[in-house]
């Protein structure tokens, strides 16, 4: 009963990917934090590339 008591406590398998949902998660985080922190700089700087590509087209 022990040995199967210290089998199951060494036992790894199923930890990689809870890791992987973790790193998962905390890209998500700070890709959601970027994108809020510069949405507004990033509207206008796409704002001004399609006028620029508007007016070069013309």
């Amino acid at each position: 009963m022990i040995n199967l008591i210290k089998k199951f406590w060494s036992e790894e398998e199923g930890q990689g990917m809870a890791e992987y949902g973790l790193i998962l998660a905390l890209v998500a985080v700070a890709a959601i934090t970027v994108l809020t922190t510069m949405g507004d700089k990033l509207t206008s700087i796409f704002s001004e590339v399609n006028s620029n590509l508007t007016t070069s087209s013309n």
